[in-house]
C-alpha cells in the first residue's frame, strides 16, 4: 500500500502536463480525502480522529488566545498595579516640631535630628545574621530584629524610628542588604521631669497626647510630607518611578509663661510636703495676678517625659487645673470679703459663738474642740473658726454670698489654655437649706481647683480684677503677643484691704504662722478640709492648703500650696514660705 501511494504521488510529478490547477482549500481537502480513500490509506475512522485532533487544537488555541486577551485588555491595569504597588515604597515625612520655650527664653521641649531605619524583607538575605548587626548597635534583642527582617507579606517594615543618628550611621556603613534610612526628628525635653505636666509628651508620630504638647497641637507639628517612590528588585531607586515627593512644614515655635526656675523650686517644695505629712499627691500653683500668667504649676507625683518608663500611674494628670476638691477653710475668705463688703461685722467685733451650731437638724463644730465664747472677726479668722464664719456669713446673707461666688467666677471654668480643666459644682441658691450656706462658708459642699482658689487670691491681690489664668505668652517666628481678657468685678477697694488685712492677721498670729517671711507682709489663709466620701466625710483624713500672696510689695504673685489626702491633721504654710522666699529672691520683689 505504501508503494503505492509512493506511485501515485510519483505519476502526479512526473506526468506529462506540467499545468498546475489552481484549488481551493475544501477542493484541495476533498481532493486528497479521495485519492486517500482510492488507495485505502485511511479509513473512515481514522478521518474522525484526524478530525477531532484539529478540533482539539482549534480550542486550545482559542483558550490562549482568550486568555491572552484577558490578560492583555481585561485585567492589565489591575496587575500592572500591583506589580507597581509591590516595589513602591510609601511613607509620611514627619514634619520638625516647634520648640517650646519658657519666659526667659529656656528650652522646654525641641525636636532634635534623628534618623528612622526601615527595611525591605524581601531583599534581607540572612535576616539573623543582620538582626545580630542591628543588635549590637540599637540594643534590644535579636529575635525581635529576626522577625521584623523575616516579614513576607510587605516591603516596607519600621526597624527603629527616631533613632540617634550616630547609631543610624554606623548601621548605614555595614550596607545591610535591604536597610534603609530616612531622615526625621525627635522630640527631647531637656529639664526632664521639671514642669513635665505642664509641657507634656507627644506620641513617636509626634503628635502632642498631653499637656501644651496636646493644647497647641496644631501650631507645633506643623505638615508632614509624603514619599511615594519605586524601587528595584535590590532596592534601588528606579529612575523617573517617583509619584509623590513633598516636603514637610515645620511647626511654630511657642514662648510660654513658665519659669523652670520657679517650676523646680516649687517641685522641690511640693514634693516634701507630701513626703512630710506622707501623702502620695498635692497640687501647688503660683500666678501673676495682674496679668493671668502661670509661673508655675504642678502636681504631684511628678510627669518626666525624658523618662515614661518609670513614671507613676497619674503623673500626666495635671491635678491643680483638672480635679476639683472641696476647699476647706482657705474660701473663708470668700465669706470674708461678703461680709466686709455688706459691713455684716466689723474687724474687733466680737460675735457670740458657742461650741455646737445646730442647722437643719446637723451639728456643726469647729476643728478643734473648746467652749462657748465671744470672738472678734479677727479671732475667727486666726482661729478658723467654722461656726464663727457661719454666723458671720448668716448676718451678711446667704444670698449675698452665693452672689460673691458667682461674680468671681468660682464656679465656671477659668479658660485656661490646658487640656481638661476641671468643672467645678455648687448648689442652686434655690436648693440652699441654712446648713448649706453655712457649710459652703468654710468650704464644704462646694468644690473648685487649686487654680480657681489662686486666680480669687488674685482678685484680692490685684485691687478687685478678675484676670485669665493662661500659659501661652507669644509666637516668636510671627512675634504675635496673645491678649487676655481682664475684668473688674469687685469695687468696694476698703472691703478688700480690711480682708488683706484679716489674712495678715492669719500669718502673724493664727494658723498661718510658717508662712510669714521676714521684711514683707505674707499674707494668706490655712485649709484643713474634710474629704466627702460616699455621702458623707471621710473619718481623719483631710486635705491640706494654704493660699496667698506677698502684700504692699512691687509683685502680685499669688501661691497655692495643697497635700491631699492626709491622714493626720496639719500646716503646709511652711510650703508658701519657701516658694515665695525664693520668688522674692529671683524677681526682685521689694515692699512697698
Amino acid at each position: 500500500m505504501a508503494d503505492g501511494f509512493k506511485r501515485h504521488r510519483g505519476g502526479a510529478r512526473d506526468g506529462k502536463s506540467r499545468s498546475r490547477t489552481r484549488f481551493t482549500d475544501a477542493s484541495f481537502a476533498r481532493s486528497i480525502r479521495q485519492r486517500l480513500q482510492s488507495d485505502d490509506i485511511l479509513t473512515e475512522g481514522a478521518l474522525r480522529s484526524t478530525h477531532y485532533v484539529f478540533i482539539g487544537f482549534a480550542i486550545i488555541a482559542a483558550i490562549f488566545f482568550l486568555r491572552l486577551v484577558f490578560l492583555q485588555v481585561i485585567v492589565a491595569g489591575e496587575y500592572s498595579a500591583q506589580a507597581e504597588e509591590s516595589r513602591t515604597i510609601n511613607f509620611e515625612i514627619s514634619a520638625r516640631r516647634g520648640t517650646i520655650y519658657d519666659r526667659n527664653g529656656e528650652i522646654l521641649a525641641t525636636s532634635v535630628d534623628a534618623t528612622t531605619i526601615y527595611c525591605n524583607p524581601v531583599e534581607v538575605t540572612d535576616a539573623r545574621w543582620e538582626a545580630e548587626q542591628l543588635q549590637r548597635v540599637l540594643e534590644g534583642e535579636v529575635e525581635d530584629y529576626e522577625e521584623l527582617l523575616s516579614k513576607d507579606s510587605t516591603t516596607f517594615v519600621y526597624i527603629k524610628r527616631q533613632a540617634d543618628v550616630d547609631k543610624a550611621e554606623q548601621i548605614k556603613k555595614m550596607e545591610l542588604p535591604g536597610i534603609y534610612f530616612i531622615a526625621d526628628s525627635r522630640r527631647e525635653y531637656p529639664h526632664g521631669a521639671t514642669g513635665g505636666q505642664v509641657i507634656g509628651v507627644c506620641d513617636v508620630d509626634g503628635n502632642g497626647i498631653t499637656g501644651l504638647e496636646l493644647q497647641y497641637d496644631d501650631v507645633l507639628k506643623g505638615t508632614p510630607g509624603k514619599y511615594s517612590g519605586e524601587r528595584g528588585v535590590y532596592g534601588t531607586p528606579i529612575p523617573g518611578g517617583v509619584h509623590e515627593d513633598s516636603p514637610a512644614i515645620d511647626g511654630e515655635d511657642i514662648m510660654v509663661s513658665i519659669d523652670v526656675r520657679m517650676q523646680d523650686t516649687m517641685e522641690v517644695a511640693l514634693a516634701e510636703q507630701v513626703e512630710q505629712y506622707d501623702s502620695e499627691n498635692g497640687s501647688s500653683v503660683v500666678m501673676d495676678a495682674d496679668t493671668g500668667e502661670i509661673y508655675a504649676i504642678c502636681s504631684y507625683p511628678y510627669l518626666d517625659p525624658t523618662n515614661l518608663a518609670e513614671s507613676q500611674v497619674g503623673s500626666d494628670n495635671l491635678l491643680a487645673i483638672t480635679q476639683p476638691i472641696e476647699p476647706g477653710s482657705s474660701f473663708k475668705s470668700v465669706s470674708a470679703l461678703v461680709i466686709c463688703d455688706q459691713k455684716a461685722l466689723g474687724l474687733d467685733e466680737s460675735l457670740y459663738a458657742p461650741a455646737e451650731l445646730k442647722a437643719d437638724q446637723f451639728t456643726i463644730t469647729d476643728a478643734k474642740k473648746r467652749g462657748d465664747q465671744s470672738m472678734t472677726f479677727r479671732e475667727i479668722m486666726n482661729n478658723s473658726s467654722n461656726i464663727g464664719i457661719s454666723l458671720a456669713i448668716e448676718k451678711a446673707g446667704f444670698k449675698n454670698l452665693y452672689d460673691m461666688i458667682k461674680t468671681c467666677k468660682l464656679t465656671e471654668k477659668t479658660g485656661v489654655d490646658y487640656p481638661g480643666e476641671g468643672l467645678t459644682s455648687m448648689p442652686d441658691f434655690s436648693e440652699w437649706a441654712k446648713v448649706t450656706g453655712y457649710n459652703i462658708s468654710f468650704g464644704q459642699g462646694i468644690t473648685v481647683t487649686p487654680l480657681q482658689m489662686a486666680r480669687f487670691y488674685g482678685v484680692l491681690a490685684n485691687g478687685g480684677t478678675l484676670v485669665q489664668p493662661h500659659f501661652l505668652l507669644m509666637k516668636p517666628q510671627t512675634s504675635e503677643w496673645i491678649d487676655y481678657d481682664s475684668e473688674k468685678v469687685i469695687d468696694n477697694q476698703e472691703a478688700i484691704e480690711q480682708v488683706s488685712e484679716l489674712l495678715r492677721g492669719v500669718v502673724t498670729d493664727g494658723t498661718g504662722k510658717k508662712a510669714d517671711i521676714d521684711g514683707f507682709c505674707a499674707v494668706g489663709k490655712t485649709s484643713t478640709a474634710e474629704i466627702a466620701e460616699n455621702g458623707g466625710y471621710a473619718e481623719s483624713r483631710y486635705n491640706l492648703a494654704f493660699a496667698g500672696f506677698i502684700d504692699h510689695s512691687n509683685s502680685n504673685l499669688v501661691c497655692y500650696v495643697g497635700v491631699n489626702d492626709v491622714i493626720y491633721e496639719g500646716n503646709v504654710s511652711g510650703g508658701f514660705s519657701d516658694i515665695m522666699a525664693s520668688a522674692i529672691e529671683q524677681y526682685n520683689i521689694v515692699p512697698n
